[in-house]
């Protein structure tokens, strides 16, 4: 049977890492990681990531990345053309790692309607405390990279999620969700099963920007595994 050529939306997360890890695992082939950028191509749109970091991301998976250059007024379209190019490879699928924002999901569909090909939502309303189960089971590392302000200090950046981050979280309560679909917090995944090679950040600092404190990756190091 032909494997089905899909795209994965890709921000570094952990999320989209585990709607990736599905995908694969159901057989679809990933060809293309697909990573919005800023007009000057230095960081990752979604979460402020050096846009260095993710490509090494990319390159310790094996999996090729696009990282598109985007602005406010023009994202959607951008969006659609990096598709479009996709497609042309002989895509005919986006996974991507959403769980529960209608408002995302509906602007998932449309883009991917107007592009020609179908989205896939792996996560799309699964338990959020059996999904962070799966992924560390499954033996994915990742570390807090960014968390607001309101209900994380500086110290949690740098934190590996695990068990215990996990329970941490369980524990905060104040409308914290234990995936941080809400923007809470976001992670880098560095290693896993789907990892050739691992990571390591080398050097970083924590700075806050906004409502926002950031784990500023300023050295990223490949390793063997």
């Amino acid at each position: 049977m032909k494997q089905e050529k899909v795209f994965a939306s890709w921000s570094g997360g952990k999320d989209g890492c585990l709607a990736l890890y599905r995908a694969m695992k159901q057989g679809k082939d990933v060809r293309f990681l697909a990573n919005t950028v800023s007009e000057d191509g230095k960081r990752s749109r979604s979460h402020g990531v050096r846009a260095s970091v993710i490509k090494k991301q990319a390159e310790a998976m094996g999996i090729p990345i696009v990282q598109q250059p985007t602005a406010d007024d023009d994202y959607e379209a951008r969006f659609i053309e990096m598709i479009e190019g996709f497609k042309r490879e002989g895509v005919t699928g986006g996974v991507f790692g959403d769980i529960d924002f209608n408002a995302h999901r509906e602007w998932i569909e449309r883009v991917c309607k107007k592009a020609g090909v179908t989205p896939y939502l792996p996560l799309w309303l699964e338990d959020q405390s059996k999904l962070m189960e799966e992924f560390i089971g499954a033996g994915f590392k990742s570390v807090v990279i960014a968390v607001k302000s309101e209900f994380f200090g500086q110290e949690a950046l740098g934190r590996v999620v695990d068990k215990e981050f996990l329970d941490y979280l369980k524990g905060m309560g104040r409308g914290v969700t234990v995936c941080g679909e809400a923007g809470e917090y976001h992670t880098l995944v560095i290693d896993g099963p789907i990892f050739k090679k691992r990571l390591a950040i080398a050097k970083s600092e924590k700075v806050t920007r906004g409502e926002h404190h950031f784990l500023e990756i300023l050295e990223m190091e490949t390793l063997d595994k």
